[in-house]
């Protein structure tokens, strides 16, 4: 049954590259702090920006504690970690609820450094949450206005992303958020990397979220905070 309503939360929790134990500790700790439906967490949240980092299958062990944790929540969190099927190595994100894991979406904009290991997912992504269409994008899918437009032919309700943005990249991201929030006629949650990677010693940005006429609603603030919330109507 779809739902009217729909409380989402952006992480910005600090993320240690190489360290997914303790990545695991700060992803529980947000879900369980946001007490939101859906929790969406930074691109390769898990392991961090590493692109030599191992791969994480939804079936491992090791998302066991997510999951209960979800479980024990009410929530659905989205969280960002390498994989591997069919031989080849995607930058995905990752759904995890009371059900378990699963992939939610593959990078289709692959780009960089990325391209020596990593590759593209074949079609933007859309899932279901409470009866909410949730378009999902990775990184410099945000950049790409066909991503944008595949997500708009399919009608989405709210569009989520985890980014990583490195110095001078902020004003750009806030514009862009913006601008898809209008053009998809829908709300914009926007999970931003905090961290050093080997790729972008400093990162910077704030997670946010915007409504369908890109206002503001939600953002992380410079004190720290781990997340960001706010509370979505469906439009009609």
């Amino acid at each position: 049954m779809s739902q009217p309503s729909l409380t989402v939360a952006v992480a910005q929790a600090e993320i240690v590259v190489g360290d997914l134990a303790t990545n695991i500790a700060t992803h529980l700790e947000v879900i369980r702090a946001a007490r939101a439906r859906l929790v969406v967490f930074p691109e390769l949240s898990l392991t961090g920006y590493d692109l030599d980092a191992p791969s994480v299958a939804p079936t491992d062990a090791v998302l066991r504690p997510l999951i209960d944790a979800c479980r024990a929540s009410g929530a659905v969190a989205l969280v960002g970690a390498p994989i591997t099927e069919s031989g080849r190595d995607f930058i995905a994100m990752l759904r995890v609820d009371e059900h378990g894991a699963s992939v939610a979406a593959r990078k289709v904009w692959v780009h960089g450094g990325e391209h020596q290991r990593f590759s593209c997912g074949t079609e933007a992504a859309v899932i279901d949450v409470d009866g909410w269409a949730v378009g999902l994008a990775i990184c410099f899918d945000t950049n790409v206005q066909q991503h944008t437009a595949q997500l708009a032919r399919r009608g989405v309700d709210l569009y989520a992303a985890g980014v990583l943005d490195g110095p001078g990249e902020e004003g750009e991201r806030i514009a862009r958020t913006f601008v898809t929030a209008r053009a998809l006629r829908a709300p914009v949650a926007i999970a931003h990397y905090r961290g050093s990677t080997p790729l972008f010693p400093v990162t910077v940005g704030t997670s946010m979220i915007v409504d369908a006429d890109g206002e503001m609603l939600a953002q992380v603030d410079d004190a720290g905070m781990p997340h960001a919330s706010a509370c979505l109507s469906k439009a009609d």
